[in-house]
This record gives structure tokens, C-alpha cells and sequence, in this order.
């Protein structure tokens, strides 16, 4: 399928390339090829991945060209975006990336810098008419945001979560990218790790044909998994409309999608990524999630309860709770890494 308006083709599913981070390169080469031979011709890293992106490096060398990769930076000056954009040459062994996206702009501050003079778009810019980068896209959990960026025209796609718990996307976001020529890619497509039927998940997702989910993968068995769903015709039962309903029961109270609208915290919490300490522990180890989640757990020790993100947050998730909570799973896990 196209890539939005792109003269791009892709794949109806990704490669979403987390996961490879626990692989030994020898394994990870061995999934990413296999998922290729089986037809998944996109690959979405970041520089923020660890080895990932060294590792698709390894695994597409000499057949740069049949493959489609996207990669993003957290950075929203033009000097540090340029350095993380010409680290991922380097570890990608190529002299172009096929999509380099400006990676979760979900504040305003973040839109402002990373649009405004000397800002992150301007030398990812500067970079795609030098050749460098073929396409421009942006990432974002922000509705709000997400929306205002689509509208805008600077970029060809849109990377933003959606799944059978996170369907904010479902109307407005989706149609707006559509109406653009925007690509939609589906980052989340199992919630982070919590939606743990896949069947179901995919039949969720295979129900919105503009969607290009990017599953993680870490085993050929997982890749011919999700790509057997897509050799038969997608009937979603009142059973898979029971095991959804389930999901969204469970997990909707406990569940953080990320908005950032609890932020910023009065006493300098790093609510966000704190919330989400559990999923990147199930994606990366816990450890690699220690080290890469210690700022933001750390920060945890700030909260005094006092209840400013009860007020902010638009799911009515007790924050503090689950804040403590995360923390002491954090705890245990830097345990046994100093053991």
C-alpha cells in the first residue's frame, strides 16, 4: 500500500523495532529477515531505541532499497536533532532515511520549539533537501496536538496510538489525516504490551483500512502470527466484541494513554514515562528499564499526593496510586540488576 501521498509502497503491517533491543544482533537479524521474506517491507525505530537501529543496519545491509525505514528524535533544537538524525545514518549504514519524524510533540512548548527558529523541523528540513531524508513526519499521544499538526501540512505522516482501549484516533484524527493525504500509523497496536490477545487486537485494527500498525516483534513466530491474520477475511464475532468490551473494563481505570495533560506536575514529577514504567519494562527487560527510566522513577519520590494531575486528567486514572505502584516494581527490578 502507499505511504499517505508518498511515491513510498509499504507493507499493510510494520516492523515496530522496540523489541529487538533484547535480542542478541545475531537473533535480531535472523527476525527482521524473516519478516521480511514473509512481506513486511517497513521498519519504525528511533535514536532513542538503544541498538536498534544499529541492528536493522546489520540486517538490511545491501538491500537498502527494498526496504522502507523510519526513525524519529526526541530533540527539538536544530543542533540536536541533526546530531541524533546523522547518528542514525551511521548506525543504519545509509545515506538516507525514507521517514525521520519529530518524535511525540504533545505540548505546545514542544511545537513551538521544535517549529520555531533554529528549531528541530528546520534541519530535518534542511536535510531532506540535501537528501538525506526522503519524507517528514511527526509522532504525538496528544489528540488535541495531533490533530493541530495534521492540519497544519508540514509533514506526510502522522504516527499516534490506537488500539482496542486507546480509540481517540477513531474519528477525527483518522479522517483528518485521510482528507490530507497523511499516512496513519498506528504506533500501540497492543497497548504497549497490555492487549495480550493479538487475534483480537488485529481484527480491531484490520476494521480501519487506512491504519498501518507497527506490532514489535521479537521471534519469527511472533511475525508469522500476526501475518496469518491477514490471509484470511476479517469477521469480527460478538465474542471479539465481548473479549474487547473486557479489555476496556479492565484496563480503562489503570491504563495511561500518555496525553500529558496531568503536566506538568507542581513538585516536578515525571508523570508521564513514570506511568508507563511497567510497559517499557515488558518491551525492553526490566534491565533496560531501569537505566532507561531512571530519571522519571526517581522523580516519583517527589509526589506528595496533593492531587493537581487528579484534576488534569481526562481518564480519571488515580495517578499516585499507580505512581507508587510503578515505583516499587522499579525498585525490585533495580534489586536484582545490582545483585
Amino acid at each position: 500500500m502507499k505511504l499517505g501521498k508518498t511515491e513510498l509502497t509499504v507493507s499493510e503491517c510494520g516492523f515496530g523495532c522496540i523489541p529487538i533491543i533484547r535480542l542478541p544482533k545475531e537473533d535480531t537479524v535472523k527476525v527482521l529477515r524473516h519478516a521480511f521474506e514473509k512481506g513486511i517491507t517497513y521498519c519504525d525505530t528511533a535514536n532513542a531505541y538503544r541498538d536498534s537501529e544499529e541492528k536493522i543496519g546489520m540486517a538490511f545491509t545491501g538491500m537498502r532499497d527494498k526496504v522502507v525505514i523510519a526513525t524519529k528524535s526526541l530533540m527539538r533544537s536544530a543542533e540536536g536533532i541533526t546530531g541524533h538524525l546523522e547518528n542514525s545514518l551511521r548506525m543504519l549504514q545509509t545515506d538516507y532515511i525514507d521517514l525521520y519524524q519529530l518524535h511525540q510533540i504533545a505540548q505546545e512548548k514542544d511545537w513551538q520549539e521544535a517549529t520555531g527558529p533554529s528549531g528541530a523541523l528546520e534541519a530535518v528540513m534542511k536535510a531532506k533537501a540535501a537528501g538525506k531524508v526522503r519524507h517528514v513526519g511527526v509522532t504525538s499521544h496528544s489528540l488535541q496536538m495531533a490533530i493541530k499538526m495534521v492540519h497544519s501540512g508540514l509533514f506526510d505522516t502522522i504516527q499516534f496510538p490506537f488500539n482496542l482501549i486507546e480509540e481517540a484516533a477513531k474519528d477525527e484524527l483518522i479522517a483528518a489525516a485521510q482528507k490530507k493525504g497523511m499516512a496513519f500509523i498506528c504506533m500501540k497496536p497492543f497497548g504497549g504490551g497490555v492487549i495480550d490477545n493479538a487475534e483480537v487486537a488485529f481484527k480491531y485494527l484490520r476494521n480501519h483500512d487506512s491504519v498501518i500498525p507497527i506490532p514489535g516483534f521479537e521471534s519469527c513466530e511472533q511475525v508469522d502470527e500476526v501475518l496469518s491474520y491477514y490471509a484470511r477475511p476479517n469477521v469480527i464475532t460478538e465474542k471479539d466484541r465481548e473479549i474487547m468490551d473486557n479489555y476496556r473494563k479492565e484496563l480503562g481505570k489503570r491504563f495511561c494513554r500518555r496525553c500529558e495533560y496531568c503536566q506538568p506536575c507542581p513538585h516536578g514529577v515525571m508523570i508521564t514515562p513514570a506511568m508507563g514504567y511497567p510497559i517499557v519494562a515488558s518491551r525492553m527487560s526490566p534491565a533496560v528499564a531501569v537505566e532507561f527510566c531512571k530519571k522519571p522513577m526517581e522523580s516519583v519520590l517527589l509526589c506528595t499526593a496533593c492531587g493537581a494531575c487528579l484534576e488534569r486528567c481526562p481518564y480519571e486514572l488515580s495517578i499516585p496510586e499507580i505512581l507508587q505502584s510503578n515505583y516499587a516494581l522499579y525498585e525490585k527490578h533495580l534489586k536484582a540488576t545490582i545483585i
